[in-house]
């Protein structure tokens, strides 16, 4: 099951390899300065200024639909009229999930459709009244108004204030030749008034501008943080829902590798163990012919063949450690891990601080972790040490492998951790991998801790 720590450990290759850091995008202008002309800004400005006419629509819709059906209810119209509401307001949620992606970058998955179990306007009404989504919908068309309300106000007073205040050098002209004015007034009574129209004045009011610019794409991202917490708490699918859909996920995981560990043991029995079994047999065959005729050659024949039979033992026993070695099932990950550090190629030092032992499932896939790990170490890392460390913190179990080695170590992009990160996730499990270029490796793996 070890692969190649190149490929497992996800080594960058090539002469022009200059480490991630290098590959990030430079940016000339510091991010204070670069926020009011980034696309993002201008796309979360445009979302909040959607928000405002769309909401009333959702709103009125919603408003006046759920109204009229909860008045219709002693007849059996308002039955028909609920459940057009909560249709109209899930398909309003459609196009809100799509206007998030769009214009947020926030890709919420649609909740579980309909099941409507028999075929009839009766079925498909009760489906829907019944649907707890699409009363999240109508929940969502509600109170998303009197927030794009305020997001509206506030977001195109920082905008429109800051843009004209930091573009007032540009068209002061405007009030002299215009106006009759001096400038901009700023206060003004039935006396005196104060306009902006000397130099200083005209300099202070841009470069009070400048700040409200700068400052005004953050507010509209703090604005627009709310409504991402509003699409994906109320237009996305259940914890529940989602709970399911992990656990279905989860369940293909152990399938698939329960397959892989069928196919590697019938691999490795065909192509080791019964191999060697065969030419047993036929050597022995050979050896029973020849017994009267050339015992000598008979005797070397049987001494050949107890080698094999020596040979096909270890490969089982190798096989069987593999699988679920026995020193597992009677000492505990203690001794199990120990006895595979011992078999490292580099000096491994092992400390097991449990308090009593885990379940047989948990410790199976504790002890197949730190093996395969230190099957990588031993045959690609290049280190000269590695200690393992395991551990429980209140209901996890912690383990630690950490070497000295090249480090590159990546869990992305179909590696060998990328199936070891799989394999733990299908228990609720955690793999973290820390590896710059250069090591040293230091890989945490989080298990469920289930006595």
């Amino acid at each position: 099951m070890a692969t190649e720590y190149g490929q497992g450990y996800g080594y960058p290759s090539g002469p022009g390899f200059r480490g991630a850091g290098a590959e990030e995008r430079r940016h000339r202008l510091p991010a204070p300065l670069r926020a009011p002309i980034e696309a993002r800004s201008w796309r979360e400005f445009g979302y909040v200024m959607l928000s405002l006419p769309l909401g009333l629509i959702m709103f009125t819709f919603a408003i006046t639909m759920f109204s009229l059906g909860m008045g219709l209810l002693i007849t059996f119209l308002g039955i028909p009229v609920l459940a057009a509401a909560l249709a109209g307001c899930r398909g309003f949620g459609a196009l809100e999930r799509a206007r998030a992606r769009g214009l947020l970058g926030l890709d919420v998955a649609a909740p579980e459709p309909l099941r409507v179990r028999k075929h009839g306007a009766m079925a498909w009404m009760g489906a829907v009244l019944k649907n707890g989504p699409a009363w999240r919908h109508l929940l969502y068309a509600v109170v998303q108004f009197p927030w794009s309300v305020f997001s509206f106000m506030v977001s195109l007073s920082f905008w429109a204030y800051g843009w004209a205040m930091l573009t007032y050098p540009l068209w002061f002209w405007l009030f002299p030749v215009y106006g009759g004015q001096g400038g901009l007034q700023l206060y003004g009574d039935e006396t005196h008034g104060i306009y902006l129209d000397n130099p200083f004045e005209i300099t202070v009011t841009a470069l009070l501008g400048l700040l409200i610019t700068m400052a005004t794409p953050w507010i509209v991202r703090a604005l627009t943080t709310v409504d991402r917490v509003m699409v994906a708490g109320l237009l996305g699918p259940s914890r529940l829902a989602s709970r399911v859909v992990e656990l279905e996920s989860d369940r293909g995981v152990v399938v698939d590798a329960a397959a892989a560990d069928l196919r590697r043991i019938e691999r490795d029995l065909h192509d080791g163990a019964q191999a060697r079994l065969v030419n047993l047999a036929m050597g022995l065959g050979l050896a029973k012919e020849k017994l009267t005729e050339d015992p000598q050659a008979a005797a070397r024949m049987v001494d050949e063949a107890h080698g094999e039979v020596k040979t096909a033992l270890q490969e089982l026993r190798d096989l069987a450690r593999g699988i679920h070695p026995a020193v597992l099932t009677d000492r505990g990950l203690d001794a199990a891990l120990s006895s595979v550090a011992s078999r490292c190629t580099v000096p491994v030092q092992v400390d097991v601080d449990l308090p009593a032992r885990p379940a047989p499932a948990i410790e199976g896939i504790a002890y197949f972790t730190v093996s395969e790990l230190l099957q990588n170490i031993s045959k690609h890392a290049r280190a000269t040490r590695a200690t393992v460390d395991v551990w429980r913190v209140e209901n996890r179990l912690m383990l630690q492998v950490v070497d000295d080695g090249v480090g590159g170590a990546d869990v992305s992009g179909g590696s060998g951790l990328t199936g070891l990160s799989e394999r733990l996730g299908a228990v609720d499990g955690i793999l973290v991998v820390d590896s710059p270029v250069g090591g040293p490796t230091r890989i945490t793996a989080e298990l469920p801790w289930r006595g």
